[in-house]
């Protein structure tokens, strides 16, 4: 079986390209011809074919007779469409992906030419991230995918899929009945998964890792059905769980212990099918999910959390549920899955997602002004030798919080809190702030320079620091440069100039 042939039924399968066993195909294949991909069952022997969409015949191409090819494509005819057969000229993969990967941003490239380059870049990409897994053909026979992948990944695909004109996937299905057409997308997945058994396959590898996953010749594993599917499950098959948290009932609450609930981890099921597909654990106990999700999904699921519970453990209780879809949380609980707990979950595939509204934006400043009744506009900012107040001040996406505010910030026991309707996210080093919001008092020079510098040392960290009141008058009056004087009156202009605004050269 030679790289450069198509198995008969490989060849049947993927729309009936015939190649003359033994010829080498030139990759200089002009980019205004349309591409198509071929799949076949090894995945690694699917071919990429390239035909004039207006029917006439291929230019010259070193090394290829083209009497001896054929592609069948449906093509529109009239108000319908037909089947029919051109002349067509075919390359291996390996040799392919170079002319695609260059026609995606050739001006003169064929709209199917160009989706089929973009697939093969997202392709590359995905191998290059090490997004590869092995795994069985139906046949038993070894063959590598592309995958896990990431949510961006499949919209990334469908974008293409989308753009991708008829005649980039006008091969039509085999079989009997209405013609058919493979769907772009599904077509496009099968053009990532062949490009992933190819590329790992070089010619050293097979003598350094073995034949199984590395020889260009299928190799038949029986005995690896168990292992492909525990490498597939928790990857590209099956579900993950992922933790969404509920912070809604904002007002605490005291259940029948006394125990005191900050809010409630609710779980969600991702499928890794379709990483896009998602759906509460709730939902999929009811029986609402996606089929896609398959009837082992519940299964998957709570074998999910039972791993997850051996990063957290408190995920344990879940397990005590006859639907293991909301988990209560204790004010600690909700502090782990703010800094570690949440770390280890990632870690182990399991994401913490915080409610959209939560705001990161609360920052500390500090303000450096003059004590009540002391320095005015009207008197000499030295010569009052008043000293100023120094004091944190914390704002809301740059917006200063009142007393009332910071007092209720002060407060806090927990990471995060209600303020102006909404959740604010809190870093405990914030509520000390609050807690401790005097700083002490500055003499004049010292206050000055903070203002001018715009930053000041407090125990040993170096800080904003944001004049208020007279000092920042005087800041903005000293960093204000120097403005134009008015030309004197009288001055004529000298050297014939008729502008104003070199004055001192005014005669």
């Amino acid at each position: 079986m030679g790289d450069g042939v198509v198995p008969g039924g490989a060849a049947r399968a993927a729309g009936a390209v015939a190649v003359r066993p033994g010829v080498v195909v030139d990759a200089s294949v002009p980019v205004r011809l349309a591409a198509v991909f071929l799949p076949a069952p090894l995945p690694r022997q699917g071919r990429v074919a390239f035909w004039d969409p207006a029917g006439g015949p291929l230019p010259p191409l070193p090394g290829t007779p083209l009497s001896d090819e054929e592609l069948t494509v449906v093509r529109p005819h009239g108000a319908g469409v037909r089947r029919g057969t051109v002349p067509a000229v075919s390359l291996p993969l390996d040799a392919a992906l170079p002319l695609l990967a260059r026609s995606r941003r050739d001006p003169a490239a064929h709209p199917a030419t160009a989706c089929w380059g973009a697939a093969a870049l997202h392709a590359l990409r995905l191998v290059a991230r090490g997004r590869l897994l092995p795994g069985l053909t139906a046949d038993g026979l070894d063959a590598w995918r592309a995958g896990p992948l990431d949510p961006e990944d499949i919209a990334h695909l469908r974008a293409v899929a989308a753009a991708l004109p008829y005649e980039g996937h006008a091969v039509p299905l085999p079989g009997p009945g209405p013609l058919r057409l493979p769907e772009p997308e599904a077509l496009m997945r099968s053009f990532l998964d062949a490009v992933a058994d190819t590329l790992p396959r070089t010619p050293a590898a097979a003598y350094t890792s073995g034949k199984p996953f590395a020889a260009r010749e299928p190799q038949r594993l029986p005995g690896a059905h168990d292992w492909a599917a525990e490498v597939a499950a928790g990857m590209d098959a099956g579900v993950r769980v992922s933790l969404r948290l509920d912070l809604s009932a904002y007002q605490l609450f005291d259940d029948g212990e006394g125990a005191r609930r900050a809010g409630a981890a609710v779980v969600q099921v991702h499928s890794l099918a379709d990483p896009t597909l998602v759906v509460d654990a709730a939902a999929l106990w009811a029986g609402e999910a996606d089929a896609t999700f398959g009837p082992r999904a519940r299964v998957d699921a709570a074998l999910a959390v039972r791993r997850a519970a051996r990063v957290w453990p408190p995920l344990d209780r879940l397990a005590e549920q006859d639907v293991p879809d909301v988990l209560a949380l204790s004010e600690q609980e909700l502090s782990e899955l703010l800094g570690v707990a949440a770390t280890r979950l990632g870690a182990a595939g399991v994401a913490v997602h915080w409610p959209r509204d939560l705001a990161h934006d609360l920052t500390a400043a500090a303000v450096v002004r003059p004590a009540p009744g002391s320095a005015t506009d009207g008197t000499g900012f030295f010569e009052s030798e008043e000293l100023l107040q120094f004091r944190w001040q914390l704002a809301l996406g740059g917006d200063p919080l009142t007393e009332a505010e910071m007092d209720t910030l002060a407060e806090a026991h927990r990471p995060v809190v209600r303020l102006r309707d909404q959740w604010v996210l809190v870093d405990p080093a914030l509520v000390r702030k609050a807690r401790k919001r005097e700083l002490g008092l500055l003499d004049p020079v010292d206050a000055l320079s903070a203002a001018l510098t715009g930053s000041t040392e407090v125990d040993g960290e170096t800080v904003e620091a944001v004049p208020a009141g007279a000092l920042a008058v005087l800041r903005d009056r000293l960093t204000a440069g120097v403005r134009p004087a008015e030309p004197p009156r009288g001055c004529k202009p000298a050297c014939g100039t008729t502008s104003c605004e070199a004055w001192p050269g005014w005669t």
